[in-house]
């Protein structure tokens, strides 16, 4: 049995490896399920009398035998998936039209709460030759609370700005996964329904904060791993396919993160009460003399029974240090500084979060 840890893939099946995790462990699932787009069928066709990539080469991966089979699976990774779930975390699942109705009406009976549905409108879906239909232009993704009260994370100034000052709406306009970014194996399709990192990022910036831990019971060929690691999130994946796994964390290691963790900060939480590192301390999830250093561990510093750091002959706030270490005019000392927690890493962002929630801010 391998032990879970952050940023690592996890091979084998999504619900055994779930169980490996802690409660309340995981800010921000993002699941890409099977389909269940065979029932009946040995082999999957499309109007034109082509065969479905990844259907027609004996993998079973996207084949229930019934709807009950596939409900039965639904609820048992989702039940797992809600007990690792934090209380104010959130989850995201993405489907067609094949499933997303039944996995949208389990996770209702589970006491998922429902933000939004998302409308993911594809700019170049693929036709429909036979014209017998139409043309399947966009993917659903159910974006949901661990529970009605959760205090979930949405970084709405964020999206805003990211849409030129306007209101993010529950419709996206993007391209699905081709050109270079579609990973190739002996000259044909590594994955057939990988999805693009546009899709991910947007994901991932509206819903989780740097430091977050991310999960994706559906690993596939890394997507969410890739972009997480990108954005200086955590991420574990799961996979039960070992050349997808491979696959996945090859692309993971060749990922970098974005240099500046600066450029990760967004504008959010303007109707948030400030907290002082001293609060932390006043809690007790920060105690005088704990060790903090920045992620890569270039600097470091001790905590003061005040509040302040000391590093050398130098000290102050948790900004003004970070800043002077580096030789800066600013820097913004939540997201540079990190400290040891039960062996694991963790961003004092986090902390801060957490700090906050305890006084039910």
């Amino acid at each position: 049995m391998v032990k879970a840890r952050q940023d690592m893939v996890m091979r084998g099946d999504c619900i055994d490896a779930m169980r490996q995790l802690d409660d309340a462990s995981i800010d921000m699932i993002f699941a890409d399920p099977p389909y269940n787009m065979q029932l009946g069928q040995s082999v999957l066709i499309r109007p034109d009398h082509s065969r479905v990539d990844g259907i027609d080469d004996g993998d079973t991966w996207d084949q229930f035998g019934s709807f009950a089979a596939y409900d039965s699976f639904t609820t048992n990774w989702m039940t797992e998936a809600r007990r690792i779930l934090k209380p104010d975390g959130t989850i995201w699942v993405i489907g067609s039209y094949h499933n997303i109705f039944r996995v949208g009406a389990v996770m209702q009976n589970l006491g998922f709460w429902t933000l939004n549905d998302v409308i993911w409108l594809k700019s170049n879906p693929m036709p429909n030759f036979r014209g017998r239909r139409m043309t399947n232009a966009h993917e659903t993704l159910i974006w949901a609370s661990r529970q009605r009260n959760s205090r979930y994370t949405f970084n709405y100034q964020a999206m805003k700005t990211f849409n030129d000052d306007r209101q993010l709406r529950s419709d996206w306009w993007l391209p699905i996964c081709s050109g270079n970014e579609r990973l190739k194996s002996d000259g044909v399709k590594a994955h057939p329904t990988q999805k693009p990192e546009a899709l991910l990022a947007r994901v991932v910036m509206a819903s989780t904060r740097p430091g977050d831990v991310i999960l994706d019971p559906f690993f596939g060929t890394g997507t969410t791993g890739v972009v997480a690691k990108r954005l200086r999130r955590h991420w574990i994946g799961i996979e039960a396919d070992p050349e997808y796994a491979t696959l996945a964390e090859q692309r993971i290691e060749a990922t970098r993160a974005v240099g500046d963790p600066d450029l990760l900060e967004m504008p959010e939480r303007r109707a948030e009460v400030k907290i002082p590192f001293g609060a932390l301390l006043d809690q007790g999830l920060i105690k005088a003399g704990d060790k903090l250093t920045c992620e890569k561990g270039d600097y470091k510093a001790t905590v003061r029974v005040d509040g302040s750091l000391k590093a050398g002959d130098d000290s102050g706030s948790i900004h003004s240090l970070a800043a002077k270490l580096q030789g800066r005019q600013s820097c913004n000392g939540w997201t540079f500084w990190y400290t040891k927690q039960n062996r694991k890493t963790v961003i004092i962002d986090a902390l801060r979060q957490e700090a906050r929630s305890n006084l039910g801010l």
